[in-house]
């Protein structure tokens, strides 16, 4: 396949799995682009700010998260898959967000996360088209959905049958 795929990267902001993804890909030379909320976690609360000044709390944080929707929800319109990170230290009310409008939509997503959080996360996979525990694991399938029918060069394709 010789199209360009657009990824859509959701959740956790704290480690680096991201770039584990984006610069594995790259290293692999798979048609993908990448795209995703804003990462920057002080951005995106004052994403609202630039409307004018509202009082801390419930109205400055709606009024950024109605900004960053309007980058989210286009991102997730436009992507062909997406990759939904849930961490261990924090709870990713956001991502499990866009798992469900990814649902909605009918776009493919992979969720990436440990398996200690299976249990709280059983809807959200029982969606998803993979879950993965790691960025690598992510590479392996992007690499399979993306590369030639035969499936030359993945995982998959060295299991004998």
């Amino acid at each position: 396949m010789t199209a360009t795929w657009t990824v859509y990267l959701s959740g956790e902001i704290h480690t680096d799995w991201r770039e584990r993804i984006m610069n594995e890909s790259k290293a692999q030379g798979l048609p993908l682009r990448f795209v995703s909320a804003v990462t920057n976690h002080g951005a995106s609360d004052a994403a609202g700010d630039i409307l004018g000044e509202v009082p801390a709390g419930f109205l400055r944080d709606q009024q950024s998260s109605r900004v960053n929707a309007m980058r989210t929800q286009s991102l997730i319109k436009g992507c062909d898959l997406a990759v939904i990170r849930f961490g261990k230290q924090y709870k990713q009310w956001n991502a499990a967000f866009d798992a469900g409008y990814c649902a909605a939509l009918g776009k493919p997503y992979i969720t990436l996360h440990d398996d200690d959080i299976i249990h709280p996360l059983k809807e959200v996979d029982g969606s998803a088209q993979g879950w993965a525990q790691t960025p690598e694991q992510v590479v392996d399938i992007l690499r399979y959905v993306t590369g030639d029918p035969d499936a030359d060069g993945t995982h998959a394709a060295t299991v004998p049958l």
